[in-house]
Order: C-alpha cells, then structure tokens, then sequence
C-alpha cells in the first residue's frame, strides 16, 4: 500500500504580500540612481563617425570649452601633465636630456680611433680579412 502524500498547503495572500513588500523595499535600498556623467581622462577616447546623411549630425552645436579642455589634458603626454614622475615607471627616462654638454673636442669623453702605424698595418689587414693566423 502507497503511502498517504501530504496535501500542499495553499499560501497565504497576507504572506505573499509580505514577501513581495520586503523584497520592494529592498531593491529600493540598493537602487542608485546616477544622473551626472563624465568622460573618463585615463581612457583614450574613440571617436565614431557621423552619418553623412543625419539631419542632426549635421547641425552646428557651440563646443564645450570644459570638455574640449579635459580631452586634450587626457591625450598630453605625461611629463606635460606632471611635474615630477607619479609611478616607478615614470622614473625610468624622466630625464631625457644629458646629464654633460657632448662636446666632441672634449677628449675626455670622446675616446675616437688613433692609428699607429702597427695599428693601421693591421686594421687594413682586418678588413682585406687576412691577417688571421691558422694554428
């Protein structure tokens, strides 16, 4: 014999009221609603192409100074942005002009090639590519 199966209790409209209040109220908690936006400067920014034929594409509009202003400080390199370097990366080549005047009659930095006679002996020898002893 099979046993007896519980009859399914018909929810309560009360309760079913309850349960659908408390979940309104808290989606209501968690909603925010934005109403500002903004271009963000550390992205670059991709311009779409306007349809040729758009009526309102095509109207004039005064450009916004603060925008125009804020798009050309994101695309500036980052040492016109900065004073000094802002990441350890930015270190690496921050100073990009020498440290000394290069002065080519300076010898104590330009050390060019001086030929002796034995020197020069051998350095035509090197480029004819004799001169190489076999053992």
């Amino acid at each position: 014999m099979a046993g007896r199966q519980k009859e399914k209790e018909v929810p309560d409209e009360v309760h079913q009221n309850q349960i659908l209040r408390e979940l309104y109220l808290k989606e209501l908690r968690t909603q925010k609603l934005y109403t500002q936006y903004h271009v963000n400067p550390l992205r670059k920014v991709h311009t779409i192409t306007r349809k040729p034929m758009s009526w309102h594409d095509n109207l004039e509009e005064p450009a916004d100074v603060r925008f125009l202003n804020l798009i050309h400080h994101a695309a500036q390199g980052p040492r016109k942005k900065y004073c000094e370097t802002q990441t350890e990366n930015h270190e690496i080549g921050w100073q990009s002009q020498p440290l000394i005047d290069p002065a080519h009659s300076d010898r104590r930095l330009n050390h060019f090639k001086v030929f002796n006679d034995i020197t020069l002996y051998k350095a035509k020898l090197w480029q004819l590519g004799a001169g190489y002893s076999r053992k």
